[in-house]
C-alpha cells in the first residue's frame, strides 16, 4: 500500500516535470532541479522498499566472487538454505568476464529467522581439461539480530591445479 502511494506520487512528480519541460528558458534550471528531485525520490523509494521487505534483524545477503578462473569456467550456481533452493543463476560470457575482473554479484537477498542454518552452494561448469565439473560448498551459520552477509568464492589452487569453492561469512 505504502509502496503504491509512493510510486503514484513519483509518477505525478515525474509527469509534472515532463509537462514543465516546454516552459521558457529561465525555467530550465527549475525543471532540472525538479528532475533531480524525482531521481532522488526514486532512490529513496528503493531503499525504503528494501528496508521494509528485508529488515536488518532477518536479512541475509549472498554474493558470488571469482578469482582467476584458469581451472574452472562457471556455467551455473544454485544456492540452498536448509536444503531449500532459494536462488540459482546461469552465467553469460559477459557476466563471467565481470567476475573475472573482480566483480561481485549479489545472488540472493532474503529473510532468515534467528538460529542455526545450513547454507550450501552447488557449482556447475567446465573444470580442468574442459570436462563437466560439479562441486559444492557448505557452511553452517548462526543467524542473530544483525544482517548476515555471505560470499561464495571460487578460486584456483595452483598447488592442486584444481578449483576451490568455499563460503565465507563477512563481518558486519
Amino acid at each position: 500500500m505504502l509502496k503504491r502511494r509512493l510510486q503514484q506520487t513519483l509518477g505525478t512528480v515525474f509527469g509534472l516535470a515532463i509537462l514543465a519541460a516546454p516552459l521558457q528558458a529561465q525555467d530550465a534550471s527549475e525543471v532540472e532541479s525538479l528532475k533531480q528531485r524525482v531521481l532522488e525520490l526514486n532512490r529513496d523509494l528503493l531503499i525504503l522498499e528494501e528496508e521494509l521487505l528485508f529488515p536488518a534483524t532477518t536479512q541475509i545477503s549472498v554474493f558470488v566472487s571469482m578469482d582467476v578462473g584458469k581451472f574452472f569456467t562457471l556455467d551455473a550456481v544454485k544456492l540452498m538454505i536448509d536444503d531449500e533452493l532459494v536462488a540459482s543463476h546461469l552465467y553469460t560470457g559477459q557476466q563471467l568476464d565481470a567476475l573475472f575482473r573482480g566483480g561481485v554479484q549479489r545472488l540472493y537477498l532474503g529473510n532468515l529467522k534467528s538460529g542455526a542454518h545450513e547454507v550450501s552452494a552447488i557449482f556447475v561448469g567446465k573444470g580442468p581439461d574442459g570436462r563437466e565439473y560439479k562441486r559444492g560448498a557448505r557452511l553452517t551459520i548462526d543467524k542473530d539480530e544483525d544482517p548476515k552477509v555471505l560470499e561464495i568464492r571460487i578460486s584456483d589452487s595452483t598447488a592442486t591445479m584444481q578449483p576451490e569453492f568455499d563460503i565465507k561469512e563477512w563481518d558486519s
